[in-house]
Order: structure tokens, then sequence, then C-alpha cells
């Protein structure tokens, strides 16, 4: 059965992808049948039918047709995690290397939201449900830090921050080579390449911003601290990588081959919107790192 939904686009919305933008309204619908919808002609913006890829903004008027019914994205399943911190608005989760966020076309189990949709309707003692979603993302073979809410009000809330550039988010890595320079800052372009479809720097991409600092300098390789002023899709492995020293593990861009990624989300720090105070999370570097470091 199809429901038809009104949406106004909050406010602090800027230049956002139709389709991302849906996906994060409604958390429990696959991103295929998302991209149907939108395909089929079905969700209108500001009574004009447009592609995935339309940028909304803010007051922007979507008209949508639903099935709720094939609500499948996110099925709970019974998969131990890491949580760092809990209360009634937000899950701060530690991700393992190799587990993917949320589910997708190809692999719709075994993901984090799997796992916290399973552990929040066994925890949950109300009638209503809790429906978690994602603030941010980690790709699949970076760990780390990753927070997670729990109503659609603190999502917003804390989403505008992100937005905003108002939260401190920090990442570990170890790169190749020996990191000449204590401090740096890359602010190469970067853009999607729609024929080969990836992401890398380009003339004319997204302003693209990261600062480093040198933390340890092993035999061969050198551990970074990593702070992302811009967000882009890759944007530390390309940055990384253009100035030549890729993460270890990252083999597409001349990391070499390894157990995993070496690339983990260690810090994290925001006001809470409920509280108002300012909240610090932090996760161990991976034991790993340190033997990849010296080896």
């Amino acid at each position: 059965m199809l429901n038809r939904f009104e949406i106004v686009v909050e406010d602090w919305v800027i230049r956002k992808r139709l389709e991302d933008y849906l996906f994060d309204r409604f958390p429990d619908l696959s991103r295929s049948y998302i991209r149907e919808i939108i395909r089929d002609g079905r969700c209108e913006v500001n009574g004009r039918i447009e592609n995935r890829g339309f940028r909304v903004r803010g007051r922007d008027f979507i008209e949508i047709e639903l099935d709720l019914a094939r609500q499948t994205a996110m099925r709970p399943e019974p998969i131990d995690f890491e949580i760092i911190y809990e209360d009634s608005d937000v899950l701060i989760a530690d991700k393992p290397a190799g587990m993917l966020v949320h589910p997708t076309n190809f692999e719709r189990s075994g993901t984090l939201l799997n796992a916290v949709a399973f552990y929040l309707r066994n925890r949950n003692t109300s009638h209503s449900t809790v429906r978690p979603g994602l603030i941010h993302r980690l790709d699949k073979d970076t760990s780390g830090i990753i927070a997670i809410s729990k109503n659609a009000s603190f999502h917003r809330a804390l989403a505008r921050q992100f937005a905003g550039k108002k939260v401190d988010k920090r990442y570990f890595a170890v790169v190749e080579g020996l990191v000449a320079d204590n401090a740096g800052r890359i602010t190469l372009p970067i853009g999607r390449f729609a024929e080969q479809k990836i992401w890398d720097v380009k003339p004319d991409g997204k302003p693209s911003i990261t600062e480093f600092s040198v933390i340890k300098r092993g035999n061969r390789r050198t551990l970074l601290e990593i702070l992302c002023i811009t967000g882009r899709t890759n944007q530390i492995r390309i940055h990384l990588s253009k100035i030549g020293h890729p993460i270890v593990g990252d083999e597409i861009r001349g990391g070499g081959k390894s157990a995993r990624l070496y690339l983990h989300s260690a810090k994290l720090s925001f006001r809470h919107p409920v509280s108002g105070e300012t909240v610090n999370f932090e996760s161990p570097v991976p034991a790993e790192f340190g033997s990849i470091l010296d080896s």
C-alpha cells in the first residue's frame, strides 16, 4: 500500500542529494527502493520530477509515495558490537574494520545498523519503535567511533552541527613512507569521475581540506592524527595518496596489500543537542597500528 508524504526540507540542509536526503529521512527503507521510487516519477520536488542526484535545499517541498511495508533495510540481527556511550537520544558505537555501516543492494545483513536495530528493539520497553539513524558514516574498512541517533529531532540537531563544521572528528592513520613535515594542510579539490565511477582530485571538484600532524615515525611508515575540515567521499584516502603517503592497506591508491585498512576514527566531540554540554568520546588506536608502524 502506498502512503503519500509531504515534506518541507529543514532549513539547515544545503545542496544534499535527493537520494541521500530521503535515505536519511526513511532509514528503514533500502536505498535501491528509494532509487526505484525516484526513477518511476513518484517523487516531486517543488512540483517537478527530479533525478536522484538533484540537490535539495532548506524549504524545498517534497511529495513522495512510499510503501512502508518495504521496510527491510535494517532487519534486526543479533550481532555483537561495542558501545562507547548511550543515552535516550544517541548511541556512540566503536565499529570494527570490515563491517559495513548500513545495508546496501549487495549486502543486506551483517551491518552495524542491523546490529543496532536488534539491540534497540530488545532494550526498548515502550510501545514505540526506536529507529536508529546514521548522522555520519564510516567506510567498511575504517574502524572506530560513529554516532547513531535514536530519534529524528536529535538526528536533525546533530546533523546541523556536522553541516556547520561544529563537530571535532579526528582520525589516526598509518601511512607509507616517512612524512617529513610535522604538520600539514592539504587543500586539493575532490570530485566524482562519472565514467570511472570513482572519487579523486578534480580541478572542478568541491573544496576539500585535510589537516594532519605526525604522532610517530616508524622504520618506514608514519602514524598521523588527521582532522577533516570538510567531509568529502574518501577524502582522507585521496588526499594522503596525492601527497605521496597512501594509507597502509589502501591498495587502490598505492597503500599496498595488508590485513586491513589502517584508518581509525579515534575522537569525536560535539555539543549535545539536549543537555547543551560538550561531550567527548575516544576509541583507542588498535594495537595492530603500532605493530605495522614498527615492522
